[in-house]
C-alpha cells in the first residue's frame, strides 16, 4: 500500500502538462487526508487536461461522514469494480491521474522499517492511476481520490518493501503515452490498463538521503 508520496511543485506541473494549477496551497509531502493535485480531462475536451485539488483518501458519494477516507487511500485493481467504496466511481469512469515525483514505502532489509523513496532515476514527474468521487454533506463539496495498486510479489523493485510475510503491492504507473487513454477509458478498457510496470527507469533509496532542493522536481 502507499500512504504517502511527494507531489510536484506547482510550476513543475504547469511546465509538464501545460495546465493551470488552482490557487490552493498544498504540501509537497502528501499523507492521507491532505489536499493534492489530480489531473482529469477538461470539460468538453478529449485532449486537454485540467488540474484540481483533491483529498487523498476517497470519500464515496454515499458516505455518512468523511472518516471513511482514512481507509480508502488505495484501491486494489483486482477488486476495485466490486468494493462498495469504489465501485460507483469505477463504473462511472471517474478516472484521474495523480502526478508524483516520488512515493514512500517501508523497507525491512535491515531488520527494521526504514522509509524509502521510490522515484524515476531522472527525477521526472510520473503519473499514477487513480479514481475520484465527490462527497456532498451539509453544503460541503469534497473532491477526493484513491490510488490504484496491483499485486507485485516477485517484482525486482517493489518486492523489496513491506514486511517479509506481507503481500507486495505496487502503484499502477500510467506512462505518458497512455495518459489520455486512461482518462477516456471505459471501465472495461481501464481494466486492461491495470498492469505491473517493469519500473526499469525507477530507483529506490533511504528517504533520508533524498535530494533536498524540491524546487528542482
Amino acid at each position: 500500500m502507499c500512504t504517502s508520496y511527494q507531489a510536484p511543485a506547482p510550476e513543475a506541473l504547469i511546465d509538464a502538462f501545460e495546465i493551470g494549477v488552482p490557487g490552493d496551497t498544498y504540501r509537497r509531502d502528501v499523507h492521507i487526508g491532505y489536499l493534492s493535485p489530480i489531473l482529469r480531462l477538461a470539460a468538453g475536451s478529449d485532449t486537454q487536461l485540467s488540474c484540481a485539488m483533491a483529498r487523498f483518501g476517497l470519500i464515496p458519494a454515499w458516505a455518512e461522514d468523511a472518516k471513511i477516507g482514512r481507509h480508502t487511500y488505495n484501491a486494489r485493481s483486482e477488486t476495485v469494480a466490486e468494493k462498495p467504496s469504489f465501485k460507483q466511481a469505477w463504473r462511472q469512469g471517474q478516472f484521474c491521474l495523480v502526478p508524483m515525483c516520488g512515493f514512500y514505502e517501508p523497507n525491512y532489509e535491515s531488520g527494521k522499517p526504514v522509509r524509502w523513496r521510490i522515484a524515476r532515476s531522472d527525477e521526472a514527474i510520473f503519473t499514477v492511476a487513480g479514481i475520484w468521487d465527490v462527497w456532498q454533506h451539509q453544503g460541503e463539496r469534497v473532491l477526493s481520490f484513491s490510488l490504484l495498486t496491483i499485486h507485485a510479489d516477485g517484482h525486482p523493485l517493489m518486492g523489496r518493501f513491506h514486511r517479509p510475510d506481507e503481500e507486495k503491492r505496487s502503484l499502477v504507473i500510467i506512462p505518458k503515452q497512455r495518459q489520455l487513454a486512461w482518462l477516456k477509458a471505459s471501465p472495461q478498457m481501464a481494466r486492461t490498463m491495470l498492469s505491473l510496470a517493469p519500473l526499469a527507469e525507477f530507483t529506490a533509496h533511504d528517504a533520508a538521503d533524498r535530494p533536498q532542493n524540491l524546487s528542482l522536481f
